[in-house]
């Protein structure tokens, strides 16, 4: 995992010099703090995709040309395999694998996303996002609390929302979740 954040960082940082531009620049542009763009470069935290979304979509790049190192090359289909989608794991307890990382000129972005358990009394992180969410839970359970509500998701259950509203989620029973989530930006 660690290793996925530092080229994920290392990408940020060539796209920033790419375009000759300052830290300030690329923060201010992209709604956070000097101080959050420099850890996020640094590789030393974790990455939201949300984050990155923005970044990417602030300067005309794909989301996995900053997640994968990989530009789309695809325009009329692109097709995953089972398990074979582009993954990373941004943090010890989510894993992202995308199901369209081919395909130029998206307008989701569609992953299958596992979430592993963490003890009861940790706190939930939350994620905000231009756009909107679908969520389907494959297996497993999960917490889900948008803007407050708290929603609980079981096998089969789907949820779409505004993702700019602050969203986080949790697996629940102590069981790694799965689910597909698709954001449209």
């Amino acid at each position: 995992m660690d290793e996925q954040i530092k080229q994920i960082a290392e990408r940020l940082k060539g796209l920033r010099d790419a375009l000759e531009l300052d830290a300030e620049q690329v923060a201010s542009e992209c709604g956070m703090s000097v101080d959050e763009y420099r850890l996020l470069e640094s590789g030393q935290t974790d990455l939201s995709v949300s984050i990155l979304q923005r970044i990417a979509c602030r300067y005309n790049v794909t989301l996995d040309e900053l997640m994968f190192g990989q530009e789309p090359k695809m325009s009329s289909y692109f097709l995953t395999r089972r398990g074979t989608g582009v993954s990373v794991e941004r943090t010890s307890a989510y894993k992202y694998q995308s199901l369209a990382s081919g395909f130029k000129g998206r307008k989701a972005d569609p992953f299958i996303v596992t979430v592993e358990p963490k003890p009861e009394d940790c706190p939930l992180y939350f994620n905000t996002h231009s756009g909107q969410e679908f969520n389907l839970v494959i297996e497993g359970r999960m917490l889900l609390n948008i803007n407050g509500k708290e929603l609980i998701l079981n096998p089969g259950d789907s949820l779409y929302f505004d993702s700019s509203k602050p969203h986080g989620m949790k697996a629940l029973d102590g069981k790694t979740v799965r689910f597909l989530a698709v954001v449209i930006a």
